[in-house]
């Protein structure tokens, strides 16, 4: 039975060889934390049930990506499907790295909410962010093998608002 449900999973995802399963399982792994940190951060219940409602919640993260998945699929060309999963997780890593980083960079320089005008100070923080974010797209997509993805994704990015002309076709 197991191995029936895993020879189906296989063959849905396009994975070929055993070792393509770490980006699902990884995948799942990020979801289910991302709903336990959720949960502990907004709720404030026992441990336990932060606990169940962490895991309940990383489950709906996890159909929510598999919904987007399926939208974007015909889009974002891949040789398989499990390589979705995987440009998932370089999008999901790169958003948290970029904040992880443009906050204590904000900080660095000296810019706080109480020195600055707030809207100034969150447009500063969303700049940094973005040109971190930009690095760690490639970067990441780099160490995931979807370099190829990311700086074509890149380059549309950048064309549409309007630095096209900084790019080698």
């Amino acid at each position: 039975m197991i191995n029936n449900s895993v020879k189906k999973f296989k063959e849905k995802w396009e994975i070929n060889y055993n070792w393509q399963l770490i980006f699902p399982s990884i995948g799942l792994i990020i979801c289910i934390y991302s709903g336990i940190k959720l949960s502990f951060k907004y709720l404030n219940f026992d441990l336990i049930i932060n606990l169940l409602i962490g895991v309940a919640l990383g489950f709906v993260i996890v159909k929510l990506c598999l919904f987007f998945i399926n939208k974007l699929e015909s889009k974002w060309i891949v040789k398989q499907r499990w390589e979705l999963i995987r440009i998932f997780i370089v999008f999901g890593l790169t958003g948290s790295s970029s904040v992880f980083i443009g906050r204590p960079i904000i900080k660095f320089i000296g810019i706080s909410k109480e020195n600055l005008n707030v809207l100034l100070y969150w447009t500063i923080f969303v700049v940094i962010s973005l040109l971190f974010y930009q690095i760690f797209l490639l970067l990441l997509g780099f160490i995931f093998g979807q370099f190829k993805f990311f700086w074509d994704f890149e380059k549309k990015m950048l064309r549409r608002i309007g630095l096209g002309k900084f790019i080698k076709k």
